[in-house]
């Protein structure tokens, strides 16, 4: 008679899992401009008819950003870093050195992904900066930006709310393309 009142409350427990709650959407910070963040994720990128994807780990913060490009097992592939004094890639045993870290993709890679705006684009605005053309949906939202020469397709946010932050990035400059899967957020990372 007693194993009843434990198994319903063990049955109620167990779909207490199957219904995780959900978590708040991802919004962008009150001061963005200045906000540090983590982002992890999925990369694609279609350069020349060649396609490459990878799990991404990037951490900006306002005088450095260190991308880490990951294998489907989690491994770290490559490892791109640049602050204010350099940049480097590290790529399983070798390892690449120039002044600003376009320059060193361009060299090493053959594309680069431009982290001056690229900061901006993630959060969903544009670079200050920079003059841009932009186009909204209904919401507020971003959903095509053009500046410094790359097009910024906004194919998903997390929410329907104007601060929300994207969850899916096109990127095409002449003949790459890259495509940016945003799965989680982190701000103020250490």
């Amino acid at each position: 008679m007693m194993r009843l009142p434990v198994l319903i409350w063990l049955g109620l427990l167990s779909g207490c899992a199957l219904f995780p709650s959900t978590p708040a959407p991802a919004l962008r910070p009150a001061q963005p401009e200045t906000a540090t963040f983590a982002l992890n994720g999925r990369i694609s990128i279609d350069h020349h008819g060649t396609r490459h994807s990878a799990g991404l780990r990037w951490t900006h913060k306002a005088q450095s950003d260190e991308i880490l490009l990951l294998a489907p097992l989690g491994q770290t592939a490559a490892r791109v870093y640049r602050d204010a004094r350099q940049a480097t890639l590290d790529d399983g045993d070798k390892h690449y050195q120039a002044d600003d870290v376009e320059t060193l993709m361009r060299q090493v890679l053959h594309w680069h992904l431009p982290l001056g705006g690229l900061h901006h684009w993630v959060i969903g605005m544009a670079d200050a900066e920079s003059p841009a053309k932009i186009q909204r949906a209904t919401n507020g939202q971003i959903s095509i930006l053009n500046q410094d020469g790359w097009e910024v397709r906004y194919l998903r946010y997390a929410d329907t709310k104007p601060d929300s932050l994207p969850a899916r990035l096109q990127l095409s400059h002449e003949d790459l393309q890259v495509q940016l899967l945003i799965d989680e957020w982190e701000w103020n990372p250490q």
